[in-house]
């Protein structure tokens, strides 16, 4: 790549740099070891050549959240990737809302969906987990991270605390699905920190049932250290690294 496009490979270093040397010292401040929380670049809205840069610059986790644009990118991007390493392969996750009408297409491509909510969406994503497990689309079962509502706001997303065990224990009962943890996105009303902290309470209590349930996706660009404090094992990071959104998706 040259010119303009150098220009945005050094600016997404620099970016991506900035971030991890913010996700590494809020690890080490937590008393955490090093490594234990994952970083899951959100790529929604940027293009399958900045995934490409990403890629080059040793980031291996991308979050997306828009189906169809999610799918053509990952297709484009896994074709043309190359690496010397077995086993070396970019990862995606779904991190948006999943319409049940578009959970066929997400399981072809999604390493997991961190955005379930609805016993609806559950069907459908073991419905279509199975379908792309028989034609070979995919080689393992679906992860599953329960969207949690920290505020009960419905406008928001997410399953108020109270009803967790009955979606979850939807989801074991799924052959096709596996359930890895829950999800939460901190109220815009209120400090990080206390919403972190609730978050962390509710984890602890849900793994009390679901031992397995041990990845708490939590923290964005502007909460990432009071999540990390609070136990997230995954941030998902967008306008930090990538800047401000392109006007027109592409």
């Amino acid at each position: 790549m040259t010119g303009s496009s150098d220009a945005r490979t050094a600016e997404l270093g620099k970016r991506l740099a900035a971030v991890r040397r913010r996700l590494d010292a809020a690890v080490e401040a937590a008393h955490r070891p090093a490594g234990s929380c994952q970083l899951l670049v959100v790529t929604k809205f940027f293009p399958a050549d900045d995934v490409r840069r990403l890629l080059q610059l040793g980031e291996r986790a991308f979050g997306e959240s828009r189906e169809p644009e999610a799918g053509r990118k990952v297709a484009e991007v896994l074709r043309d990737w190359e690496s010397p390493e077995p086993g070396d392969v970019p990862v995606f996750d779904m991190i948006g809302s999943v319409q049940s009408k578009k959970a066929r297409s997400v399981a072809r491509w999604a390493r997991a969906v961190h955005s379930v909510d609805r016993p609806k969406v559950v069907d459908a994503l073991d419905r279509a987990a199975v379908a792309a497990l028989d034609e070979g689309e995919r080689a393992d079962p679906l992860g599953i991270l329960l969207q949690v509502s920290l505020d009960g706001d419905p406008q928001r997303g997410g399953v108020v605390e109270e009803d967790l065990p009955a979606l979850a224990d939807r989801v074991v009962e799924a052959d096709s699905l596996r359930l890895r943890g829950l999800m939460v996105i901190a109220p815009l009303d209120g400090e990080p920190g206390h919403w972190m902290a609730e978050a962390a309470r509710i984890h602890e209590a849900f793994r009390g049932r679901f031992d397995a349930a041990v990845e708490l996706s939590a923290g964005m660009s502007g909460d990432m250290e009071e999540a990390v404090a609070a136990g997230s094992t995954c941030v998902r990071v967008g306008t930090a690294i990538m800047g401000d959104r392109p006007l027109i998706s592409q």
